[in-house]
């Protein structure tokens, strides 16, 4: 049970090469289904504990944080597990260094954000929505990269971040047109998108304070995140409302509650998985497939009637990021980019 990632790329090489056809791809079809089950299951879980009828929890922070809660155990669970059981879990060694801590806080409070606002997002729009209210992450990653790192972009490039956001608008407009638009989830999911881009950029720089390795990341993002909401729950009232909720003896609330956790923790590992067995590129081209399929599951789950215009601003914003993926990868392959730190743990954190 490999947590980290790190080996040696020209054993793998060696050992891919000697793997049958159909074993490979039996491999890599597998990681991809695990990969979609995964970012799926927890997208309409976090639904259902965030907007549920049936539940009436209104307690967004409190959510996001026991996920925090959940994963920052985990991963000292399993580092412990590594030091116990060395041949049975590769996970690094966890100590809590209070000037790591300090060191990461910057990047916790982005990471913070991130989470919040893709939560309150979700809160707010309909699952079948939720993809193209996040999805100006493209178009703010080309903004920062310039306005932070001083990175130019192409015009190809640009033009499919043209795409991405007019597929954003007609879709704004047409959910305005249906009569489900909300302004205040639309607005979370731009504030989502820009705080992603955000933690991609400060990861790289704080990144070698834990020593190259994302799940050190992980832990020291989440451990902060879980100190820093505490106040955040006292001052929105949440824990008022914690204690009024019916169901908080709840073995089911609970249960899932804990499992919106674990999803939350298992998506960094899928994700590196499915980078691992496949290549960033097609990692990126699986994510955009699996937004299509689970726009396409809300709509019919959810018994929603779209537009073809709708239908058309999806499209628009699925091709527009496949497009920039394409050209990204194109342009990549004529100027080859510098390996970043322990390359098998990247991971997309909170996606």
């Amino acid at each position: 049970m490999a947590l980290t990632g790190a080996s040696d790329p020209s054993a793998e090489a060696e050992a891919s090469g000697e793997k049958p056809f159909l074993l490979r791809a039996l491999q890599i079809a597998v990681v991809v289904s695990l990969y979609w089950v995964t970012s799926i299951s927890m997208v309409f879980l976090n639904k259902y504990l965030l907007d549920s009828p049936s539940l009436q929890l209104d307690t967004p922070i409190f959510v996001t944080f026991y996920q925090c809660l959940v994963t920052t155990l985990l991963c000292k669970g399993l580092s412990a597990l590594a030091t116990c059981c060395p041949g049975a879990v590769d996970f690094p060694s966890l100590r809590l260094d209070l000037r790591v801590a300090r060191s990461v806080l910057p990047l916790s409070v982005v990471f913070i954000g991130m989470i919040t606002f893709n939560n309150l997002c979700l809160k707010y729009v309909g699952v079948a929505f939720y993809n193209v209210g996040r999805s100006l992450t493209t178009v703010f990653n080309v903004l920062l990269s310039y306005l932070l790192l001083k990175q130019t972009t192409s015009f190809y490039a640009l033009l499919t971040c043209g795409i991405i956001i007019g597929g954003f608008w007609l879709g704004v407009d047409q959910e305005g047109a249906e009569g489900t638009l909300s302004w205040l989830g639309t607005v979370f999911g731009v504030l989502a998108s820009l705080c992603v881009s955000l933690n991609a950029i400060y990861t790289k720089k704080v990144l070698p304070v834990v020593d190259g390795s994302i799940w050190r990341l992980t832990f020291y993002n989440n451990a902060n995140a879980c100190i820093l909401f505490l106040p955040l729950l006292l001052l929105l009232g949440e824990l008022q409302a914690l204690r009024d909720f019916a169901q908080l003896g709840s073995a089911h609330f609970w249960g899932m509650m804990t499992l919106g956790g674990l999803f939350g923790f298992a998506i960094g590992y899928v994700t590196g998985l499915q980078i691992k067995f496949t290549s960033p590129l097609t990692h990126n081209v699986s994510g955009t497939a699996k937004a299509c399929a689970q726009t396409v599951l809300a709509v019919l789950y959810y018994e929603e009637t779209k537009s073809f215009l709708w239908w058309t601003s999806n499209m628009m914003v699925l091709g527009g990021s496949s497009a920039y993926t394409w050209v990204r990868g194109w342009e990549m392959k004529k100027t080859p980019e510098e390996p970043s730190p322990k390359e098998g743990e990247k991971s997309a954190m909170g996606v």
